[in-house]
């Protein structure tokens, strides 16, 4: 038995193509299927490695009495919400429209034409098939109620996330700043780190905005939230302390019991994170976070040809978290005289730290009373690695996704900055010369999802944004111009294709191929920093090499749009924040002018320099670098808006100099 989205590449869609429902992806010819059969849409919204889409597949989807109410009553779509982010968005908003809250799996139900009138998450069996009937019994006795609902729900749908254009004059100023950093220490956990809350997610964008204000500012209090933060994370539960890498989110407040789920876009953002928090304190314990995780994406997310995939799978044999987690007595079989310690060391008891006697590492929940070194430690760990791998393994979304490995780039592009370790720099240049390759048009458009030598999605703003991001932090590096023009011609497509003149702002899809009943804006920052903060930021960044004024104009005007949340909701606007400073505090343009330039740029990793951005090479079309002389050695000149300080040559007095200057 199977439907058609065996046709699919998606793994998620591939989940499902054997159920008995009649199950057809989201493309225009099934939308215009139902109009013309005038029937209801059932569209379900999940991801690959999600625990509840699994449980409602099993429970719903894979049982024929249940798929014989969909089948009879509704087109049913199912929808991978990793690939079209867009469907997913709509939806969603109509399940917080109407019931407060959303999730995945997202169900809703909408009319022929794509407007919704219900939408939920997870329903048990009997619940689901009691909601089906009740709407099929309605869209056939009075379907004019339905109609009335869909409509008010799709206005409201096409309202939020809609930024007005903010005509006000507004002086951003460092105490603004201030005062939202003021609002994260009045929602700080100081015990456990993160954010108060009975779950824990990263949330990255928070705490890279705190050290940020600890180096502006001084700000004592900023670092030591993002530490604390730090710290707690890495020795919990959420890190995989055997084999590297972070899980979605935690779901207690000490971020010991995982969902266990690992996701690309997370583990991308950390490592930046904790490779900043290195440059900033030089602590060994981010180091050894960020070879771990990396050592993680290496191992088992990473395709020859130097693509990312997306996520690890919470469950394997149909069990959520079996693949990571230990009894007492196993580990006393494979550790033998060293349990004892290494129980104590990560919490490992008889009756399990976790459910049914299972146990998750976590140094948060051990004793650490004996001085145990760190070569014992990773001997055990790889004991316990090896024989881990010998278990059933949670399945890969094996999908690569422009934006999610544009982010993992840039991770890795990061922790070179910061380390010098040229492989890491090597396979960020991998994977973006086979994004370019193989999701990039001539025309500068992009594609979503890349799988079995195919690309079939237009791509949407975020996979613009952290691309542009990714290829300037990648000349930065090298200082081979062609990727800096890459980001400048691919952000030039953006402004054709994603900018709406009347609010200044972006919107999410590109204007040749919107056709849902709205055409959102990303705006709010949550897991991921949304496109448009992060697109102020590249405008930003952009404007300091090529020096159009517009680029600047645009990027003040989209914080001024949104200025009223970000002073009022930092949690949720931090990446804004994180554009602001660059306002705030103006970027030093540090031009290194030589033969020895690229190896000049990598010894400026050795310090946290946010404000910071670098140029240089032997020949050059910028204009900080046409005008600089090349001579036999290598010069660096520290420049504000154009204006440069004499050129001078060792990298710690141009560090000074930029440090001096952001202390005044």
């Amino acid at each position: 038995m199977a439907n058609s989205l065996i046709h699919e590449t998606s793994p998620y869609l591939l989940q499902h193509a054997h159920n008995p429902v009649n199950w057809f992806a989201w493309n225009d010819k099934v939308l215009e299927k139902a109009a013309s059969a005038n029937k209801m849409l059932l569209i379900s919204v999940g991801y690959a490695a999600c625990h509840w889409c699994h449980v409602m597949e099993h429970e719903s989807f894979e049982n024929e009495e249940v798929a014989a109410i969909m089948n009879e009553h509704f087109i049913c779509i199912k929808v991978d919400r990793e690939e079209r982010p867009d469907v997913d968005q709509v939806y969603m908003d109509a399940a917080y429209l109407i019931n407060g809250n959303g999730g995945w799996p997202l169900n809703a139900l909408a009319l022929p034409n794509g407007k919704p009138f219900f939408a939920g998450t997870y329903f048990p069996k009997e619940n689901w098939m009691r909601l089906l009937q009740y709407f099929a019994e309605i869209f056939k006795a009075t379907p004019d109620k339905l109609e009335a609902q869909a409509n008010q729900i799709a206005g409201g749908i096409q309202a939020i996330e809609m930024v007005p254009f903010n005509a006000e004059e507004i002086l951003f100023h460092s105490q603004d700043v201030a005062e939202m950093v003021n609002q994260l220490m009045i929602r700080m956990d100081w015990e456990n780190g993160g954010t108060q809350g009975s779950m824990k997610f990263p949330m990255p964008s928070i705490w890279e905005f705190l050290l940020q204000d600890h180096y502006f500012s001084g700000d004592i209090n900023s670092l030591k939230a993002a530490e604390i933060t730090l710290l707690k994370m890495a020795q919990g539960g959420i890190f995989d302390q055997i084999g590297g890498g972070f899980s979605r989110y935690a779901t207690d407040t000490k971020w010991h019991a995982p969902h266990f789920e690992k996701m690309l876009y997370d583990n991308a953002q950390l490592v930046s994170l904790y490779s900043h928090a290195f440059q900033l304190t030089k602590k060994p314990l981010y180091k050894k976070i960020v070879d771990e995780t990396l050592e993680f994406i290496s191992r088992e997310l990473t395709t020859d040809e130097g693509g990312f995939y997306a996520s690890l799978d919470a469950d394997s044999e149909k069990e959520e978290g079996k693949f990571y987690v230990w009894t007492a007595k196993e580990i006393k079989e494979i550790l033998g005289d060293d349990a004892q310690w290494y129980g104590n060391y990560y919490g490992i008891t008889e009756e399990g730290n976790w459910e049914n006697g299972k146990n998750i590492p976590d140094i948060n929940y051990g004793e650490n009373k004996e001085n145990i070194g760190v070569e014992r430690v990773v001997a055990a760990n790889n004991k316990l690695l090896q024989e881990r791998e010998k278990r059933i393994r949670p399945a890969t979304d094996d999908k690569i996704l422009t934006s999610w490995n544009a982010l993992m780039a840039k991770g890795y592009l990061d922790a070179y900055h910061a380390f010098g370790e040229k492989k890491f720099l090597n396979t960020a240049k991998k994977n973006i010369d086979f994004l370019l390759k193989n999701l990039a048009n001539e025309n500068n458009s992009l594609y979503r999802n890349y799988k079995n030598e195919k690309a079939s999605i237009p791509a949407f703003l975020d996979d613009y944004a952290f691309l542009i991001s990714a290829l300037i932090q990648l000349y930065q590096m090298t200082f081979e111009e062609y990727y800096l023009l890459k980001a400048k011609s691919i952000n030039d497509y953006v402004d054709v294709h994603f900018f709406d003149p009347s609010s200044g702002m972006y919107f999410y899809t590109d204007d040749q191929y919107s056709n849902l009943i709205a055409r959102k804006m990303e705006v709010a920052d949550n897991v991921i920093p949304s496109s448009n903060s992060e697109m102020a930021k590249n405008l930003l960044i952009l404007y300091h090499y090529f020096y159009e004024e517009e680029m600047k104009i645009r990027a003040e005007q989209m914080i001024k749009n949104v200025w009223k949340d970000l002073q009022k909701n930092i949690g949720y606007y931090s990446n804004w924040a994180i554009a602001l400073n660059k306002i705030i505090y103006p970027y030093f343009e540090t031009a290194i002018v030589g033969n020895q330039s690229a190896s000049i740029v990598a010894q400026f990793g050795k310090e946290y320099l946010p404000n910071t951005i670098f140029m240089g090479g032997e020949k050059s079309t910028l204009f900080l670098l046409s005008e600089k002389s090349f001579q036999n050695e290598t010069l660096i000149y520290v420049c504000q808006d154009k204006v440069c300080h004499m050129p001078i040559q060792k990298v710690n007095d141009a560090i000074q100099q930029i440090v001096s200057s952001n202390n005044k």
